[in-house]
């Protein structure tokens, strides 16, 4: 999965930079992606709810983001890249809640945090790899041969799911209170959970800071570097992912041991700390340096996310509904984080979008230290 997704983001803004689009214009064309992602996540995650086969639906998503690929890859004008982040957004919406219940239903809800750390590490791993293949790709052969090498990564990914037996898999049975009524029903009950609340808004302000950082930074090295920004994007990318797959474990263990809050606050942290270090720093050495930083923030989110989805939903068959919500949330940040930040770099520079960036992440770090519930049963008296 990781090793598909990686061809998606940093590597679009270099792409249709590279075909003569404005920083505004790419940062349009990635908010509505995100904005398909944000209206797409609470019923994708009820459909994958109400699916018995999580594989079947994790295969379909799959072959939708290769299609989408494809179609950067033939046609970068303006309605063919719109439709393809149409459709990357929609099949990204049942993969990631398909992935995280298949990961759920091996291991139940007592090994899920040991379990979404080593998911963690291996999708830190397969990005890391697909950063430096695509990376390779688009400096040596073109920047549409990453797209068609995003594809082509599909098919490994595909066999790697069919690997996975249906007898391996044994979802944890709902309360029989909770076997009625729909999602709407199950909607209203999760909105009126503090925890689910807060923790929505904590995903909102972590990727409205986030979303667009790398982004930002790839459109500044595409103007300074020319035809090595690939190579230096790649660098990026693979920085973060040798620092997750190397904490994102330990991670897990510590939520599991110590609480959900403090493992929440270390990777939150890293955000307004990032932030701040890309308005200052110019080159591409520094720069994946800091980008580094980004490592801590998606083990924390990455591993945190699904596991408080877990312990919000124990005892429900609304794990994915609640993936839906934070999303969600997830999704309105995301599509304000890309056209805001367009904007700011725009009209007052570079340096004021990353300042900017780096004060909502600093909101975000207040609002889990402030308001975010311990949901972990082996939180510390």
């Amino acid at each position: 999965m990781s090793n598909v997704q990686t061809g998606f983001g940093p590597f679009i803004a270099v792409y249709l930079t590279a075909q003569a689009w404005t920083e505004l214009e790419i940062g349009l064309a990635l908010s509505v992606g995100a904005f398909v992602t944000m209206v797409m996540q609470v019923p994708a995650g009820a459909l994958v709810d109400a699916t018995p086969n999580k594989r079947l639906a994790a295969g379909a998503a799959l072959l939708a983001i290769a299609a989408s690929a494809l179609l950067l890859a033939v046609w970068p004008e303006t309605l063919p890249v719109m439709v393809s982040e149409v459709l990357h957004g929609i099949a990204s919406c049942v993969l990631g809640p398909s992935i995280a219940a298949i990961s759920l239903a091996l291991v139940g809800r007592e090994g899920l945090g040991e379990r979404l750390g080593r998911n963690a590490r291996y999708a830190a791993v397969g990005s890391g790899v697909a950063a430096g293949l695509l990376g390779a790709a688009g400096a040596w052969l073109s920047g549409a041969s990453v797209f068609w090498l995003t594809a082509l990564l599909c098919v490994p990914s595909l066999l790697a799911l069919a690997a996975i037996r249906r007898a391996d898999l044994h979802p944890p049975e709902p309360e029989p209170r909770e076997r009625e009524g729909g999602a709407l029903r199950g909607l209203r009950d999760l909105l009126r959970e503090r925890g689910v609340l807060v923790f929505a808004g904590c995903c909102g302000l972590f990727t409205l800071s986030n979303a667009a950082m790398l982004p930002l930074a790839g459109t500044q090295v595409t103007r300074n570097a020319g035809d090595e920004a690939n190579l230096i994007i790649a660098a990026c990318i693979i920085a973060p992912q040798l620092i997750m797959a190397l904490i994102a474990p330990g991670i897990g263990r510590l939520a599991e041991r110590r609480g959900r809050r403090i493992a929440l606050l270390i990777g939150f942290a890293a955000l307004p700390v990032r932030g701040l270090l890309l308005m200052l720093v110019e080159g591409p050495a520094w720069l994946v340096l800091v980008q580094a930083l980004d490592g801590l923030s998606a083990a924390g989110l990455g591993v945190m996310l699904p596991l408080l989805a877990a312990d919000l939903t124990r005892g429900t068959n609304r794990f994915n509904l609640c993936l839906g919500v934070f999303g969600l949330a997830i999704g309105i940040g995301g599509t304000l984080s890309t056209t805001l930040a367009g904007l700011a770099a725009e009209w007052f520079g570079a340096a004021t979008a990353f300042a900017m960036l780096a004060g909502v992440g600093l909101l975000s770090v207040l609002t889990v230290w402030l308001a975010m519930p311990e949901t972990g049963t082996r939180a510390p008296a």
